[in-house]
C-alpha cells in the first residue's frame, strides 16, 4: 500500500508540474513529497525526474512509470464502473433464508415476477427453521416469523401470517367435522415435533386452551405434513401462506375457523440498513406481496 501511495504522489507531481503544486493538491509539505519521490527512485534504481529550479522533466524511466500510472487509473475507473453496475442493477445473486413453511409457495409468488423481469438475477434460498448467522453465511435477507429478539440486525415489517387447522374433505367425511375444541383430541393429528407436541387454541371466550394431542405423524417441518393432510391422514396445523391455493380449490378445508390462532408478525431482516439495489428490489417485492396478504387477512 505504501508503494501505491508513492506512485500516486509521483502522478500528482507530473500533473502539477512542480513539487510545490503537488504538495498543495495533496495536503502535504513539499519536503514530504520530495522524500516519497526519492524513495520511489531508490526502490526502482532509476531516476524518474530531471529536477531544475524552474521545472521537472520526465526521464525515459519516468515516462514508463507515468504511462503505468495512467493505465492503473483507467483500471480503477473501470472497476468503479463495474461496481456501480453491481450496486445498481438486478444482476448476480441474492441470498435469502426463510422458515420451511415460508420458503415455498410464498416466496415463489412474491419473487417470481422479479425473476421473470430480470434474467440476470439469481436467488439462493436456504429453507431452515433454525436462525442462521447472516454475516457469517453472507445472507442478504432473512424472513422471521413472530417476536424478534433484540439484535443489531435491521428489521423491516412485511405483514402478518398465521397458522390454520386444515384437513382434506375426504378425511373430514370419514371422521367427521369437529365443531368444538373438545372434539379435537379424538382426531388423527399431523404435527411438527415441538416440545410436547402441544397445541393452544382460543375457546369461545377467547381464552387460550392448551390441548394435549397424540400425533399420528410427527415431522420436523410442515411441508411433508401438508402432503399427509392432502392424502387424508389427519388434521395439520399449516401456514396459511402455504395452503392458500389448497383452501381456495377445495383440496383442504379449514377446521374450526372460529378458533384461529393469533396472527404473527412477519419481518425481513438484513445485516445492515443500507443494502444494494437488487436487495432493495427483493425487499420491495416481499413487502408488496405480504402487505397484500395481510390486507386479505384483515378482511376475513
Amino acid at each position: 500500500m505504501e508503494q501505491l501511495k508513492r506512485y500516486a504522489i509521483f502522478a500528482a507531481v507530473v500533473e502539477a508540474g512542480t513539487m510545490t503544486g503537488a504538495a498543495k493538491a495533496l495536503g502535504m509539505t513539499p519536503s514530504a513529497v520530495s522524500q516519497h519521490i526519492s524513495q520511489l527512485e531508490t526502490l526502482l534504481g532509476l531516476t524518474l525526474l530531471h529536477r531544475s529550479t524552474r521545472r521537472l522533466d520526465l526521464t525515459e524511466a519516468g515516462e514508463v512509470v507515468w504511462q503505468g500510472c495512467q493505465s492503473l487509473r483507467q483500471t480503477l475507473a473501470q472497476t468503479e464502473l463495474r461496481l456501480g453496475e453491481v450496486r445498481d442493477s438486478l444482476m448476480g445473486e441474492v441470498r435469502i433464508t426463510a422458515p420451511v413453511g415460508m420458503a415455498g409457495l410464498p416466496l415463489a409468488q412474491a419473487l417470481s415476477p422479479l425473476l421473470q423481469a430480470h434474467p440476470g438475477l439469481r436467488l439462493i434460498i436456504i429453507a431452515d427453521d433454525e436462525k442462521r448467522d447472516l454475516l457469517k453465511e453472507r445472507i442478504d435477507v432473512a424472513l422471521r416469523v413472530g417476536t424478534l429478539a433484540d439484535s443489531s440486525l435491521v428489521a423491516r415489517r412485511l405483514g402478518e401470517t398465521r397458522m390454520l387447522l386444515c384437513a382434506s374433505p375426504a378425511y373430514l367425511a370419514r371422521r367427521g367435522v369437529p365443531t368444538r375444541l373438545a372434539e379435537l383430541t379424538s382426531h388423527d393429528w399431523l404435527l411438527t415435533d415441538l416440545p410436547g407436541a402441544g397445541l393452544t387454541l382460543p375457546d369461545e371466550q377467547g381464552v387460550p386452551q392448551p390441548l394435549r394431542l397424540a400425533p399420528r405423524v410427527l415431522c420436523n417441518n410442515v411441508l411433508p405434513l401438508r402432503q399427509f393432510a392432502l392424502a387424508g391422514q389427519g388434521i395439520a396445523l399449516l401456514p396459511e401462506t402455504e395452503v392458500v391455493d389448497d383452501l381456495a380449490q377445495g383440496r383442504l378445508q379449514e377446521v374450526l375457523p372460529d378458533h384461529r390462532m393469533a396472527t404473527m408478525a412477519l419481518h425481513a431482516i438484513t445485516p445492515e440498513r443500507e443494502v444494494s439495489h437488487k436487495v432493495r428490489r427483493v425487499l420491495a417485492a416481499l413487502q408488496d406481496h405480504f402487505g397484500r396478504s395481510a390486507e386479505v387477512h384483515r378482511r376475513k
